[in-house]
């Protein structure tokens, strides 16, 4: 079983950056334009040959990407043009400042949407229960880039309490940005990615605990005189935590994407605006080496996901041990 998810998520990686690769070649961005900027016009022919060499241009696409599969199973990612300097070394210093924005807001998700779908689903047609739908409802169809606009324009540019970009002061060295501003920093874009990472598991809390409640286990503890909370907390609450975890595994892949929107508004550095740039920019070697990060993150997510389901639902459970044994 784990060594067929390990051959899938190796077809996988191997896929999208096939996909991801073409994607770039034929893409108009000219690389070596986009590479000299201002100073194309200062640049001959034979030295726009020499960086063509110098980058691995002048081959044929199909020996570019074998060179490029060639070095990445031997650790190299490559040269990025845009920043000059080795992929590594960029992924490196963009993944640690995108790791705490990814991560405190698939943790903060979690926590408020399984709250909000408790609530909700423990007052089920109540005028709390329609207040946190809609407000799930129309979070799960809002646009990341609007959301992350609107806080940026009302808490920055407005009321002023939150800075307007990057992840640190303007001219301060990373080394040098203290705690205190990072978190400063951090909030409007952590704030923009957990309000739209609530409502999946809200909704799918909330759906979860009214099902429950309704259960003859429950509508018995409540004839014997239960309070409605400690039915809530002892039957509802345990029982519809394993599915919103999985839900939120499930849901990397949304994250992933809102995390590229949110860091482009406010101008955060780190891998999603990498791969904006490398796309914009025609830097192949970085676009596919945060392509297949961001990939295999989520794959994992999809596959943690898939095992819990099979915890979850017995129905999945039966089915996967009856396939093994005719398979047997």
């Amino acid at each position: 079983m784990v060594a067929t998810r390990v051959v899938r998520l190796a077809a996988v990686l191997l896929l999208v950056a096939v996909v991801a690769f073409a994607l770039a070649k034929i893409s108009p961005v000219d690389p070596i334009n986009a590479y000299l900027g201002i100073d194309i016009a200062r640049v001959g022919p034979e030295q726009r040959d020499l960086i063509a060499a110098r980058w691995g241009l002048d081959q044929p696409p199909l020996a570019q990407f074998t060179l490029w599969v060639r070095n990445l199973l031997h650790g190299d990612l490559g040269f990025s043009m845009i920043y000059n300097a080795p992929v590594s070394e960029v992924i490196a210093a963009r993944f640690w400042t995108s790791l705490p924005l990814v991560g405190l807001a698939w943790l903060f998700s979690g926590i408020f949407g399984f709250a909000l779908g408790v609530v909700a689903g423990a007052n089920s047609g109540s005028w709390l229960d329609r207040v946190i739908r809609l407000y799930a409802y129309f979070l799960s169809s809002a646009p990341t880039f609007w959301i992350a606009i609107l806080l940026l324009i009302v808490f920055a540019v407005q009321l002023g309490w939150a800075p307007v970009c990057c992840a640190g002061p303007l001219g301060v060295v990373p080394a040098d940005v203290t705690f205190a501003e990072r978190l400063q920093h951090l909030a409007l874009p952590l704030a923009a990615l957990t309000l739209l990472g609530v409502a999946q598991v809200a909704l799918h809390t909330r759906a979860k605990i009214a099902e429950i409640l309704q259960r003859d286990a429950a509508l018995y503890a409540r004839a014997q005189g239960a309070r409605k909370w400690d039915v809530v907390l002892r039957h509802g609450v345990r029982n519809a935590a394993l599915p919103a975890i999985t839900i939120l595994f499930a849901s990397l892949e949304e994250l992933f994407g809102g995390s590229i929107l949110a860091e482009q508004v406010f101008a955060y550095p780190g891998l999603g605006q990498a791969a904006v740039a490398a796309g914009v920019r025609g830097d192949v070697p970085l676009l596919l080496a945060v392509t297949l990060i961001l990939t295999l993150f989520v794959s994992i997510g999809n596959m943690i996901a898939d095992m819990l389901y099979h915890l979850v639902d017995p129905r999945i459970r039966e089915a996967a041990f009856t396939a093994g044994g005719a398979h047997g």
